[in-house]
């Protein structure tokens, strides 16, 4: 009896030790593959209920969401900005490779409540409203950063990054990166180099890169040659002095 029982233990031994580096690698695997989501823990159950972190564990996180989206229009019709914040932080989380519920979340805070901050009334101070206002930029920019964690294959969050940093922070140089980043990404749509470009000869001290940008580009084609780039890169040649037989050819 005795003897079996060390075999048995021996056996247990063995299989856990060849056990253990497979199911690592397959965790590996899976978190590369971005198939491990935001866990459901205690948090997301205070924010959904109980009957909403049981839905969620039951495999029903997508029509969860769904439901959850739509109390978050409903509050953006009545700016209530704090729920819907708290709506999209919940929708967000039970789908986090929804790259529309980052986009929306982040574009409802950073450009609608931003500028009903603007304009609120009830808010004597300039100031304070200029306050609010940047908050909300920051709100919709955490949004997008945390859709990148989740995200980080993105072009279009890549993109919407850039689009945030460029028309509300007006930080041409994070800009022109964050667009950069998304071209170099496979399905980044054929614009966005160009805007790499146009952004970087906005950035000061980078005015050298912008013009190699563009001229790249506009040796790739007709395609390339759309009217800012042009004007863009006859700017760069004068500011540069780039001598007058290395220039494009002004009939474009």
């Amino acid at each position: 009896m005795i003897a079996r029982g060390v075999i048995a233990l021996v056996a247990v031994a063995v299989f856990g030790a060849v056990r253990i580096p497979i199911e690592v690698s397959l965790d590996q695997a899976q978190r590369a593959a971005f198939l491990r989501q935001t866990a459901l823990d205690l948090d997301l159950r205070e924010r959904v209920g109980q009957m909403g972190f049981l839905a969620a564990l039951s495999g029903f996180r997508s029509p969860l969401a769904a439901i959850l989206w739509i109390e978050a229009h409903t509050a953006w019709e009545r700016t209530e900005w704090g729920r819907m914040a708290a709506l999209f932080d919940t929708v967000t989380s039970l789908q986090p490779r929804s790259l529309t519920y980052w986009d929306m979340a982040s574009w409802h805070m950073a450009w609608n409540a931003s500028v009903a901050a603007m304009n609120d009334t009830s808010v004597q101070s300039e100031a304070l409203r200029q306050r609010n206002q940047r908050q909300y930029f920051q709100l919709g920019r955490d949004i997008l950063e945390r859709g990148l964690r989740n995200n980080p294959d993105s072009p279009f969050l890549h993109e919407r990054m850039a689009v945030l940093l460029r028309d509300k922070f007006e930080d041409h140089c994070a800009a022109a990166d964050a667009f950069q980043k998304a071209a170099e990404l496979p399905g980044a749509a054929p614009y966005v180099a160009r805007f790499a470009a146009y952004e970087l000869a906005k950035c000061p001290g980078r005015e050298r890169e912008a013009y190699e940008a563009l001229r790249k580009l506009y040796e790739a084609g007709d395609k390339q040659r759309m009217p800012t780039l042009l004007t863009t890169l006859r700017e760069l040649e004068k500011k540069l002095e780039v001598p007058e037989a290395q220039r494009i050819d002004s009939r474009n």
